[in-house]
């Protein structure tokens, strides 16, 4: 599953053949979340400040996340997108 960002100890990875609708996923030591594209909408456990710099994240890169679905979509290599600072 490739990396497309890291930042705050929080590794953000796409999955090349993964389910509809576009997400990524996240990972913060144990724990682990997906977050939908469109909506925002999270599904798992992170602490909340993790949580919080990841959505902060999403929201400035929501263009960015899509066009990377679209790559991982048809196979082609993720661009990286630039961490949270």
């Amino acid at each position: 599953m490739p990396e497309i960002s890291r930042f705050l100890g929080i590794i953000i990875r796409m999955y090349y053949r993964d389910h509809a609708p576009p997400h990524f996923h996240a990972e913060y030591g144990e724990y682990e979340i997906t977050v939908e594209i469109a909506t925002g909408i999270v599904t798992g456990h992170f602490p909340r400040r993790a949580l919080k710099a990841v959505l902060e994240w999403y929201e400035i890169n929501k263009e960015a996340l899509l066009h990377d679905w679209e790559l991982a979509e048809q196979r082609k290599p993720l661009e990286p997108i630039q961490p949270l600072e």
